[in-house]
């Protein structure tokens, strides 16, 4: 699983390839991904977009319980 941080370099990466209008993008283990269309880099942007909002959201951890006697 990648860190937040992580997830957020490589959005930004695939944001500036896709803005200059590049459609091959080097990750961080050196491999090449290359997009046939920009509207599989903008899925791609979406699924990442969704992983850094889950990965952003703070859990609760405060449990509240709520009991009686059924009287």
């Amino acid at each position: 699983m990648a860190t937040l941080a992580e997830l957020t370099a490589y959005r930004d990466k695939l944001k500036r390839a896709r803005y200059s209008g590049t459609r091959r993008v080097r990750d961080q283990n050196g491999e090449e991904i290359e997009f046939k269309s920009d509207s599989e880099m903008a899925k791609a942007l979406a699924a990442l977009e969704a992983e850094i909002s889950n990965a952003s959201v703070r859990r609760s951890s405060i449990i509240r319980f709520q009991t009686s006697k059924g009287v």
